[in-house]
């Protein structure tokens, strides 16, 4: 069943999953875009919380992990994403609905493995300044579109019954457009610059995390992993024309190399394995360096990101054959981010909250799970925009045992 589920989605995402546009932020033209992957919905729900080593759930965010998985595990999820984006005197809405993740991981006795496809970060504005009836005022339309998408292959080992380690490799790809068009009320011909840059590199992390049990069923866990600093090639290109004019003016741009950050992360937590958990992630990340030729500004300045969480989740009773309701998973979380930007002075922020439900599937380990995530980034002082966002998200994960030998008597 589930080989043929994961051939049906593989399918279905290669005709979205690069053409998506995955933001509505307009601080997503700064950089590689707007960062959207946050880990599995099932950590996203508890605000990206992930210290305990699941037998049945995928944690994508530490390569440790993929060694407690007692099942092959697939895992695909999508998020509908609304939100309010407001100035001091303006507000816009806007909608998109987003390819989240798809992952498999595999259980090999003391191994486990895992590979999948997931969008790193997404582009996508819409900036209009139109002055119609102003004789010769300039009217300009600023348009971006695309990202950056991974591909990874991790393995994960377990040295003692409590400690693992793991370790796995990405390869990032994608495209950046960005579209500028401007003319001069009562001039009929407008111009516009088409400026395009194709991004590659490979990036490497690894982690280990430990659990130890310190009261009859209440154990600790914890996990860390660090993502070294990489590289990633952008090959530029850059259009220029007129309106009318068939043939438009290419203008060679040098390519550039684009500096990814190191990443550390922490988590800690304390529970009883499918019963209850509380914990807390914290991630720290350099600035790095990507400024590429299009996307720089005098008002603008990088920092360190920093995320700061905690959730947990609580499931009432996991085998219980006479309530339904008794076996659903109930999630919950806050973040505090910043995200890595200044503009005109102010570090932009999100702070949000998390919930979220895990609905087992009858019959099986598989199970279905919603998220809710609301909050804001931004702020309407100082000129800048506020976007109060609420995101609805759904994700699969199926369970089944792979390579086991058929016994017959």
């Amino acid at each position: 069943m589930i080989k043929k589920v994961i051939i049906s989605a593989c399918l279905l995402i290669s005709f979205v999953s690069f053409a998506q546009q995955g933001t509505a932020s307009p601080y997503s033209f700064f950089g590689i875009g707007d960062i959207r992957f946050k880990g599995t919905l099932e950590n996203r729900s508890m605000a990206g919380v992930a210290v305990e080593q699941d037998s049945i759930h995928l944690n994508i965010e530490n390569p440790a992990s993929y060694a407690s998985l007692m099942q092959t595990t697939f895992t695909v999820g999508g998020t509908f994403a609304t939100s309010n984006l407001k100035t001091s005197t303006q507000s816009e809405k806007a909608q998109r609905t987003t390819f989240d993740y798809l992952a498999l991981g595999i259980p090999m006795g003391k191994f486990g493995a895992s590979f999948g496809l997931i969008p790193v970060s997404s582009v996508g504005y819409k900036i209009l300044n139109n002055n119609p009836d102003t004789e010769g005022a300039l009217n300009s339309q600023f348009d971006g579109k695309g990202g950056v998408n991974k591909v990874y292959f991790g393995l994960g080992y377990k040295i003692t019954k409590g400690w693992n380690i793991g370790a796995d490799a990405q390869y990032n790809f994608g495209k950046i457009t960005t579209t500028t068009v401007e003319g001069i009320t009562g001039v009929q011909n407008s111009t516009a610059e088409v400026n395009t840059a194709e991004l590659s590199g490979m990036a490497f992390s690894i982690g280990t995390m430990y659990q130890k049990k310190i009261y009859k069923k209440t154990s600790v866990f914890s996990s860390l992993s660090y993502t070294f600093g990489s590289s990633l090639n952008a090959d530029n290109t850059r259009v220029i024309s007129v309106q009318g004019d068939p043939d438009p003016y290419v203008q060679p741009v040098d390519s550039k190399t684009l500096k990814l950050p190191n990443k550390l992360s922490i988590g800690l937590g304390i529970g009883e394995a499918r019963k209850w958990l509380v914990g807390a992630n914290m991630t720290f990340q350099g600035d790095g360096d990507l400024r590429n030729y299009y996307n720089t500004a005098e008002n603008v300045s990088y920092e360190s990101y920093s995320k700061y969480a905690v959730g947990g989740y609580y499931l009432p009773n996991y085998n219980s054959f006479t309530s339904y309701m008794s076996r659903i998973t109930y999630r919950a979380g806050l973040k505090y981010e910043k995200i890595g930007l200044i503009v005109n002075n102010e570090s932009i922020k999100d702070i949000g909250m998390t919930i979220g439900a895990g609905v087992p599937i009858p019959g099986s380990f598989s199970n279905v799970n919603f998220g809710i995530e609301f909050g804001k980034r931004g702020t309407v002082s100082s000129n800048l925009v506020q976007e109060n966002y609420v995101n609805f998200s759904v994700s699969f994960s199926f369970n089944d045992r792979w390579f086991v030998k058929s016994k017959f008597q």
